[in-house]
This record gives C-alpha cells, structure tokens and sequence, in this order.
C-alpha cells in the first residue's frame, strides 16, 4: 500500500510540473491570422507575437507587438496566460521578413519603444529583442528608449494611435 502511495504522489507532481512549464513557440506559418485583424501574419512586416492562453492548443498570434502587449495589459482578459513569445528582431532577416521561428520569451526581451517605426497594422510599433545590446543599437539608429516588458507603461500599447494608412518601411 505504501508502494502505490509513493507512485500517486510521483504521477501527481509530475503532473504539476507539466502544467508549470511553458509551452515552446510554435512556428509561423502562412495560416497565422492576427487575433485583433483576422489578417494573415506574413502579409505584414515588422515583429510579431504569439501569446499562449491555458485551454487553448494554439497560440494566438498578433501583427504587431503592441497589439500583444495591449493584449496582455489591457482589463479585458479572462484566460490564463502560459507564455509570451516576440520576434527577435536581432536575428531577423529584415523589417519585411521578421522570421518564422526566431521568438524570444517577451518576459526577458528587450524592447525599443518610441522608435521611429510602425508595425505591420499601420500603428507605432514596440521592438523586441532578445540582446540588450542590439536593442541599443537599433534605438541609436531609429530613436526610442530600451525597455523591459514590465517597464513598459500600460498607456503606451492602450492609448489611442494614428494609423499610418501608406507603406511605411524601416
């Protein structure tokens, strides 16, 4: 009896720990809608974000990081969240092509904002990477201060924004 004792105590912290473990970012893929836009991802330039949600077998995916950090900053939100993934843009291959599978943990990224830049919906975008000093040197060229995700203020991704409606590239 103390034999199955021990087992159901091994079964049930191995679950526990399952559970505590964040899932890996998934891939990018031409299927990824955003979950503000309903538009398909690899259509827009810039960085992106995937925030994984308890219940859920997907992430969701965003067009912009600001529109994830809104997400993750705003009231209006009732899941659990597991995981918060950016783009790296340190190790993307440029501003139009942001990579498919180069995501950092949003919780340890680094993030240009204020930067002289718009994301792929049009509106200011927040700039991750996953080296500090990348981030420096991309806000020396493009302006904007380096931050970190919880440094960075609520109003910033929840305040009103002018969309730029033309193709602005960086």
């Amino acid at each position: 009896m103390r034999h199955l004792a021990v087992i159901a105590m091994l079964v049930l912290a191995a679950c526990q720990e399952e559970e505590a473990r964040a899932p890996d970012p998934v891939t990018m893929t031409s299927d990824a809608l955003g979950h503000f836009c309903m538009m398909q991802l690899d259509q827009h330039p810039g960085p992106k974000a995937q925030i994984h949600l308890a219940g859920l077998p997907d992430p969701i995916f965003f067009s912009q990081v600001r529109d994830a950090l809104a997400y993750l900053k705003g009231p209006e939100r009732d899941a659990e969240i597991r995981a918060v993934y950016v783009s790296d843009m340190g190790r993307a291959p440029s501003w139009d092509a942001p990579g498919i599978d180069n995501w950092t943990e949003a919780a340890t990224a680094h993030f240009v904002v204020g930067a002289d830049v718009t994301g792929g919906m049009g509106a200011p975008e927040i700039v991750p990477f996953s080296d500090a000093a990348a981030a420096r040197a991309f806000a020396a060229d493009k302006g904007g201060e380096v931050m970190t995700l919880d440094a960075i203020p609520p109003e910033t991704v929840l305040a009103p924004v002018d969309i730029v409606l033309e193709e602005t590239r960086t």
